[in-house]
């Protein structure tokens, strides 16, 4: 009965050293795939330049009221706060019962009470966008941004980019 013990002993000591010394098999890199709407960087300063001409005057002139020379025109996240938000947006609509199918980036103007740095000045926010998940019944009431405009905003936005006065890089 002893012998059966260290036999069993010598198995579970060899499993384990098999576990932790032997190669595992590398899993294959996740297919990279193109997303549709990259569009190139000779299109993206068109539509910079096109912005510049149409809009910049008119968005600018509203900054002067404000005493500022210019408003901002863009926004900068950092690639981990948008991974992070990304996960956190599809987890908070998964509980809600809801499948999260995209996301939408919005224009907003802090206002008149939001300090200094901020005060009056354009932001954008990206809220997500999905649909009702048909595996999941719930009996809350849920208004997540669906694909077609509808409903308010229940998972919350992002905000707090770094603004930006310049344009497209030349």
């Amino acid at each position: 009965m002893k012998q059966l013990g260290y036999i069993l002993l010598g198995f579970i000591i060899g499993g384990l050293l098999t576990y932790y010394f032997c190669p595992r098999i590398a899993q294959p890199p996740a297919k990279i795939v193109k997303p549709k709407g990259v569009i190139t960087v000779e299109q993206a300063k068109a539509l910079n330049d096109n912005w510049t001409l149409h809009r910049k005057a008119a968005v600018d002139s509203a900054a002067k009221k404000q005493g500022r020379m210019q408003d901002d025109r863009s926004t900068y996240w950092d690639l981990e706060d948008i991974e992070n938000y990304l996960g956190y947006a599809k987890n908070y609509s998964d509980s809600l019962g809801y499948t999260m199918t995209g996301i939408r980036v919005y224009l907003g103007e802090y206002g008149e009470n939001a300090g200094q740095t901020k005060k009056n000045l354009t932001t954008m926010f990206i809220v997500p966008t999905g649909k009702k998940s048909k595996s999941h019944a719930s009996a809350v009431p849920v208004n997540l941004q669906e694909n077609g405009d509808k409903g308010g905003l229940t998972v919350p936005p992002l905000n707090d980019g770094t603004g930006g006065q310049h344009g497209y890089p030349q």
